[in-house]
């Protein structure tokens, strides 16, 4: 155990950060499986946009790699457009 006061300090931080970095990435994978499971639309046109910005939110403080932020909102984009082209079949005919 820590003697110094300074590294008490620390320890109560860095379990604070720890927390609040552990919900941020846990909601924002919720986020994520939420919109890979959508099948309508316009929800998921909605919904894109505030998980695109989660992941940048957790990039931005390191919480995950920037590389991984970018995948997931590529294949996610991905998602969504082909909800549109799946749609437009289903009129044409």
């Amino acid at each position: 155990m820590a003697n110094h006061t300074s590294a008490l300090k620390r320890i109560r931080q860095t379990d604070t950060r720890r927390l609040l970095n552990k919900y941020k990435h846990k909601t924002a994978r919720n986020a994520v499986r939420e919109l890979q499971e959508i099948k309508d639309k316009k929800a998921a046109v909605v919904l894109l946009p505030k998980v695109s910005a989660m992941l940048d939110k957790l990039t931005k403080t390191n919480i995950i790699h920037k590389n991984k932020a970018a995948n997931l909102k590529s294949k996610l984009t991905k998602h969504v457009n082909s909800l549109t082209k799946t749609k437009a079949k289903v009129k044409a005919k």
